[in-house]
């Protein structure tokens, strides 16, 4: 993709200051189509980062909706902190682009939160898929993907997804928290994801899960039903179980391959 060759950012957030309200972003991308940051713009993202880790959720969605719409967006696979960011966005701004990746693997139970989710908030998440259906995908590959090379299944059915579904975004949310997984601990607020060529923005980093789940029961958010049959996350229908006592709360994901993540957030992020 290529995007503009600098960021334009908003004077509406105090926290900025005026010589900050352009930060720059390199021309075109590289030969393979990511783009970089120089070392300016990775300190500008640093300073911010630090100053909004004490913020709230809400606070945090507030500066990236300030500072980088309309070329923010939001990817949600309907965890329970999605649909906690989905509750702020529809209170602070509707309008910011949210999509799920799509592998053609979900759960039923996940694509009807959907529907679920547009009833209450009136947000439409768009979901992006990948050019082959399932059907068209194991039949090219002799199979299910997923059973022979789970890091390839999620390259080609989710990673390749976001990069187009990114395609003109300066920046774009997750719902990652670092009480999640050893992989996540050191997830900052705000970063460069190297591997999208994004800013990326985790209003969930500081909060744990009773933290999201009380929020959940207090303002009555709808969640995955999965949830409350012991599926802890919720990914693709193959490669996800519930988990049992004492198990780490990603445990349940690709159980058995020493896979935890699909690769949208390893740490590649600066």
């Amino acid at each position: 993709m290529t995007p503009p060759a600098t960021l334009l950012m908003s004077n509406a957030a105090t926290s900025v200051p005026a010589s900050a309200s352009q930060v720059p972003v390199p021309g075109p991308a590289g030969s393979d189509g990511i783009r970089t940051i120089t070392q300016e713009g990775l300190a500008w993202l640093k300073e911010q980062s630090l100053k909004l880790e004490d913020s709230s959720p809400e606070e945090i969605i507030r500066w990236a909706a300030q500072h980088y719409q309309p070329k923010l967006g939001m990817a949600t696979a309907f965890g329970p902190e999605g649909c906690v960011i989905i509750h702020y966005l529809a209170k602070i701004d509707p309008s910011v682009y949210v999509f799920n990746l799509d592998t053609g693997y979900q759960f039923k139970e996940t694509l009807e939160l959907r529907d679920r989710i547009a009833e209450r908030y009136g947000v439409n998440v768009e979901l992006r898929r990948p050019k082959l259906s399932v059907a068209e995908y194991e039949a090219a590959n002799g199979g299910p993907v997923y059973k022979s090379d789970p890091d390839r299944c999620c390259a080609e059915r989710k990673l390749s997804v976001l990069r187009e579904a990114s395609t003109g975004l300066n920046a774009w949310m997750s719902g990652i928290r670092r009480d999640q997984s050893s992989d996540r601990a050191k997830a900052a607020i705000v970063g460069w994801d190297r591997k999208f060529g994004l800013v990326k923005i985790s209003p969930l980093a500081n909060w744990t899960k009773k933290d999201v789940w009380k929020l959940i029961v207090d303002e009555k958010i709808p969640y995955n039903p999965l949830h409350d049959q012991g599926y802890t996350s919720i990914g693709c229908w193959p490669c996800t179980r519930a988990v049992t006592a004492g198990e780490d709360e990603r445990a349940g994901r690709w159980s058995g391959t020493g896979k935890r993540e699909c690769g949208l957030h390893t740490l590649e992020s600066h």
